[in-house]
């Protein structure tokens, strides 16, 4: 069986704030802006993704900026860092896990990340973050080396 992650739904307060936000700030590609009868589905897609987003009106019953956490791979984390910097997406600093682990990015505890890149370059070790506007964080994680198994 295939399982293919295809469209994950943001919820956002204002539909045309999010396309301009998603459209000129992260680059992303418009796929559909549909919709009639206060209902309305803007679906983009982020450059080199194969999982589009959704967002609109009557999409979701989800609270606008509630999603925590939205992982964007990115090969060199520092040069999409300040990609986005320069098209006026206020990223904040690359950090990874104080720890050592991998998963330094999903720690909601700002003490188990350390400034910077991973000393050992590790791929999925190294992380920046990002919120739209109204919230929604995402993370950007350099992935340099597939783990077994992921093409």
């Amino acid at each position: 069986m295939n399982l293919k992650l295809e469209v994950v739904v943001v919820p956002v307060t204002d539909v045309d704030e999010a396309k301009h936000f998603y459209g000129t700030r992260l680059a992303c590609r418009e796929d559909i802006d549909a919709g009639g009868g206060g209902f309305r589905a803007v679906q983009m897609t982020p450059p080199g993704s194969a999982c589009s987003i959704i967002f609109g009106d009557g999409i979701t019953s989800a609270p606008p900026g509630s999603l925590d956490r939205l992982v964007l791979a990115v090969d060199d984390l520092e040069k999409a860092r300040d990609e986005l910097v320069d098209r006026g997406v206020d990223v904040g600093e690359i950090f990874h896990d104080a720890g050592g682990s991998l998963a330094g990015g999903f720690f909601a505890d700002s003490e188990a990340r350390a400034s910077g890149p991973d000393p050992e370059g590790r791929s999925y070790a190294s992380y920046a973050s990002f919120s739209d506007p109204d919230g929604n964080v995402w993370l950007l994680q350099e992935i340099t080396e597939r783990l077994p198994g992921r093409v």
